[in-house]
């Protein structure tokens, strides 16, 4: 009995840790559709800028993170010896793996927002800071249960609070932090003449779409395999995620007037909102969360660009930002027992835990992007700008007709 036991123990283990590796890939893959989302929005001569500029923060994302943040967020360290980290099949390697995919989401949103003017290594230098020191922080709080805040709001409130897979904790934080960029490196040269709004038109909506695509594929790592262990899976996640993807599908397409842009940022809205409480809704709770979310996209996207003349390239802000918010406060919504949901939520609990991580996001960019616009600047210069940020950073645009 007890090699049999034994057996069952090394068979879990093992499917754990593969689990949790497909759900890693699966995450990797969506810093494609990060990617190609962004390339497709821009113009041309700054697509290949879009693509550099995901790979390489991804790169200073995992330096940052293998070093810094995830010792921050979680206590853990990796300089121990590899027959040591090797243990349970490696499992808490590859969950290492599968939150270094997360945290380095975060350069990846904010890239969307900066487009077209921002400097390379300055932006590079602050993804690393902002992975290593901004984004661990408020993930300790949230998935860690650092510093004590998750003890008081349940004290307080009966529940802490709740971030499934990162509605606030990636995606509002991102967004958030994407805005204080945003704002920091002022409007493109061109996009406002006479007080209006120049339309610089997306310059591949195949790319657009591709990326879109992509990152929906991805989701369903994102959110179902952040149970992290094969005896946590649940398929409530993954139709809850289905319906607010649909839900943005549907609610972007006709608050959008059926503009492109809209309809594929419309179901990565509702995926974006249906992340804390994927676990605990109703799936026709999260329909409604995601519709709600698609229509919140469009609106704040558009008062954005044309009122608020904030110059938010992909709508990062709007995207992530606010749907983000609106996903942790809607837990504590649509995730009681009272609208069918599995309870154990706190509505004050969720809305001042989201709003904490904005706060913490809104003050780390400050700090972060200050510092670096006053020593060493944020922005390309004017003759820069125009020629496009392939040529002036990379000496290469993204296609050549030479035969």
């Amino acid at each position: 009995m007890e090699s049999i036991s034994s057996a069952i123990g090394e068979l879990s283990q093992s499917a754990n840790t593969m689990f949790i590796l497909l759900g890693a890939i699966l995450v990797f893959a969506m810093h494609a559709g990060f990617a190609f989302l962004e390339v497709g929005t821009v113009r041309r001569k700054n697509q290949v800028n879009a693509l550099a500029k995901i790979m390489s923060d991804f790169g200073f994302s995992a330096l940052a993170y293998l070093f810094v943040g995830y010792w921050l967020a979680y206590g853990v360290t990796f300089y121990d010896s590899a027959a040591v980290l090797s243990q349970n099949h490696g499992y808490e390697l590859v969950k290492f793996f599968f939150l270094m995919t997360f945290a380095a989401a975060i350069p990846a949103i904010i890239s969307g927002g900066i487009a077209e003017r921002g400097r390379f290594w300055p932006f590079l230098i602050a993804s690393a800071l902002v992975v290593g020191l901004v984004y661990p922080l408020f993930e300790g709080i949230a998935w860690n249960g650092n510093h004590g805040i998750q003890d008081w709001l349940e004290n307080r409130f009966g529940a802490p609070f709740h971030d499934f897979a990162g509605s606030v904790v990636v995606h509002g934080v991102g967004g958030w932090l994407a805005l204080v960029a945003v704002l920091l490196l002022g409007i493109r040269h061109g996009r406002y003449k006479g007080g209006r709004l120049v339309a610089f038109p997306p310059s591949n909506i195949p790319f657009l779409g591709l990326g879109a695509w992509i990152l929906c594929i991805g989701w369903f790592g994102f959110n179902v395999m952040s149970a992290q262990t094969l005896d946590g899976i649940s398929g409530l996640v993954a139709v809850n995620s289905l319906m607010a993807m649909v839900g943005g599908i549907i609610s972007a397409l006709i608050a959008g007037r059926n503009d492109p842009g809209f309809i594929h940022n419309g179901p990565l809205a509702g995926l974006v909102a249906v992340c804390a409480g994927s676990d605990v809704m109703h799936p026709l709770g999260s329909l409604l969360v995601g519709g709600v979310a698609g229509v919140l996209f469009v609106w704040a996207f558009t008062q954005a660009q044309n009122r608020w003349k904030i110059d938010d390239v992909l709508g990062v802000w709007p995207l992530h930002g606010l749907c983000g918010l609106w996903g942790g406060i809607a837990a504590g919504i649509f995730g009681s027992e009272a609208l069918g949901g599995l309870g154990g939520v706190s509505l004050m609990s969720q809305l001042l835990g989201s709003l904490l991580g904005v706060a913490i996001a809104l003050l780390g960019g400050l700090v972060i992007y200050g510092l670096i616009k006053v020593l060493v600047g944020l922005r390309l210069d004017a003759e820069q700008e125009y020629n496009g940020a392939d040529l002036s950073i990379h000496r290469i645009e993204s296609s050549s007709d030479d035969r």
